[in-house]
């Protein structure tokens, strides 16, 4: 965070800071303000309500001055994309509009793909406090291929609003806590060519046109003549008309602002020229660019059209910037979302559905779709189920008819060993008797020899 006492607003009418409050209630109580905040509030004149006179001092006349001490109480917040070209002036731009020095990175030409670097820095003039969120693009622009540079930056916008968005969804808010990071301006620099713009600036300012307020820039504007700077703005202003590319437009419903938005959006784009560094001209320092043909001033309107740029952006439109991100670009994607989610104002014959009876109405859709998946996830249950059993009643029948066949096999088998057995048995006993047999027959044999021997002694 960078805290600084900078020269936020040094527009002509504000000059002299010590009337400033005083401008802003003269302001504020006025009759055409008042009728623009009525008209924006929804005030607007109904048969239906009779207006009354009061009899006396009631109060309600300080509700002006209320809304700014909260206003400057709970701070403001500004959040600026700045899309174009490494080393195209982005970062000088921003020091120059805010009179200050930003923290500023070192960016390569040979970055594989667009990144975006978002930093955030608390300023203060007098006693009004800004949250400042700089967005810048790296790479961009520097890739072979650019057929899908413009993505990461139309990803960065919709992430913000997604962010708010499921802020504002939440049972428990606090919004009022919440820092709002949603893109407020786009300032678009466009390369000082000279001759037109190119298929990657119509591409992305086409795509971004309904997401955030576009206001381009010819940056460098020093770097080409007079002439062919009127000629560039026609042409670029020109291309974007017959490409269908909406930028914003300075409003002209405020009376108190309508003339000199009018004038501001004829110079549109501005032709700016940014720098921090300071010369001396005549008697005093100006911030300039200093060239060996002479000097740049950046504040010099017949120079360029940064005084134009920085009362335009700061001192006059901020908070329509503001509001028309909330009220315009937030709510196309708010809109978009809950479409999404199948909410919507009108039932298929056109006629007006609340909230709670679009909810409901999807509640029974989904209970309805609910039922039936469970209805389908049970009947596939019960089909998975059956055929289970079947495979297992199958392999079961398998199973048995092989035990069988291994049944049969082995009481073959064991019948066959009990007949070997039996048939062994028989062998057995038969040699059993012929070697008794035998024995009998040795032994008689050796019973008679012994007897003829002894009777032949004798």
């Amino acid at each position: 965070m960078l805290l600084c006492d900078c020269n936020l607003f040094p527009c002509s009418y504000l000059a002299n800071r010590t009337t400033m409050y005083a401008t802003i209630r003269c302001i504020a109580l006025s009759s055409t303000y008042m009728q623009s905040i009525n008209c924006k509030l929804g005030f607007k004149e109904d048969k239906g309500v009779r207006p009354l006179s009061l009899a006396g001092h009631v109060g309600f006349d300080s509700l002006p001055d209320q809304l700014v001490n909260k206003s400057i109480y709970q701070g403001f917040c500004f959040n600026i994309l700045c899309i174009g070209e490494t080393g195209i002036g982005k970062s000088t731009l921003m020091d120059t509009l805010f009179n200050t020095n930003f923290e500023n990175f070192e960016s390569s030409h040979f970055e594989p793909q667009v990144k975006l670097r978002a930093q955030t820095y608390d300023l203060q003039e007098s006693n009004v406090r800004l949250r400042l969120t700089v967005v810048n693009t790296v790479g961009f622009g520097d890739q072979m291929n650019k057929q899908e540079s413009y993505q990461p930056v139309v990803d960065y916008i919709d992430r913000q609003f997604e962010s708010y968005l499921q802020e504002e969804l939440k049972i428990k808010r606090s919004l009022h806590n919440y820092h709002d990071s949603r893109v407020h301006a786009c300032l678009y620099f466009i390369s000082p060519s000279g001759h037109s713009l190119k298929s990657l600036d119509l591409v992305t300012m086409k795509k971004l046109d309904s997401k955030v307020n576009i206001i381009p820039v010819i940056a460098k504007a020093d770097t080409i003549s007079k002439s062919e700077l009127h000629k560039f703005k026609i042409k670029i202003m020109s291309e974007l008309v017959s490409n269908g590319v909406q930028i914003y437009q300075f409003p002209l419903d405020d009376e108190t602002v309508a003339k000199v938005n009018t004038t501001m959006n004829g110079h549109l784009p501005f032709a700016v020229v940014g720098s921090t560094e300071e010369v001396c001209v005549g008697n005093k320092m100006v911030k300039a660019r200093q060239y060996p043909w002479g000097v740049v001033q950046v504040e010099n309107e017949n120079h360029c059209d940064f005084v134009k740029l920085r009362e335009m952006l700061i001192c006059v439109n901020m908070e329509d910037l503001r509001e028309q991100t909330h009220t315009r670009h937030y709510e196309l994607y708010r809109r978009c979302k809950l479409e999404e989610m199948g909410f919507k104002d009108t039932d298929p014959e056109c006629k007006p559905v609340s909230l709670q009876q679009t909810y409901e109405a999807k509640r029974q859709e989904f209970l309805v779709e609910l039922q039936k998946r469970e209805d389908e996830m049970r009947q596939m249950f019960v089909q998975r189920v059956k055929e289970k059993e079947a495979e297992l009643k199958e392999a079961e029948r398998e199973l048995q008819g092989r035990f069988e066949q291994l049944k049969r096999l082995h009481a073959d088998e064991k019948a066959a060993l009990e007949e070997k057995k039996r048939i062994l048995d028989e062998d057995q006993s038969s040699f059993s008797k012929r070697r008794a047999a035998a024995q009998l027959l040795q032994a008689q044999s050796l019973t008679a020899n012994g007897k003829k021997d002894k009777d032949r002694k004798k």
